[in-house]
């Protein structure tokens, strides 16, 4: 299994997607990375003082098996539902959820590099 964060230092919510995620889904990979700075601008944002409220994550995990993106998407959603409703707490996901064979497919699909 392999975890990535793309923040030097993960803060509190990031932490807490990975715990929930790996306890819940037992991923064979995930990546979170934390793209708050990007959103600052944003009017909804103005006045908010958390680091942590935009977040991209992939999850790779057997137990997406059978389950739409949809069913995925709302798995996740679960998991966080009390931090996203959290007064400065997740305001946007950009969920990847697949399977370790769709992962496999697609490898095999991908251009070989000369």
């Amino acid at each position: 299994m392999s975890t990535a964060t793309a923040s030097k230092t993960p803060g509190k919510v990031e932490r807490l997607i990975e715990e929930r995620l790996m306890k819940a889904l037992n991923p064979k990979e995930l990546q979170i990375t934390n793209d708050s700075h990007l959103h600052r601008h944003h009017a909804p944002m103005q006045g908010v003082s958390s680091t942590e409220t935009h977040f991209r994550v992939r999850v790779v995990s057997s137990a997406f098996a059978k389950k739409s993106m949809l069913m995925r998407h709302r798995v996740i959603f679960r998991l966080l539902d009390d931090e996203m409703k959290r007064e400065g707490g997740i305001h946007a996901l950009v969920l990847e959820t697949k399977t370790p064979e769709e992962v496999a497919i697609a490898a095999q699909k991908a251009p070989k590099s000369p």
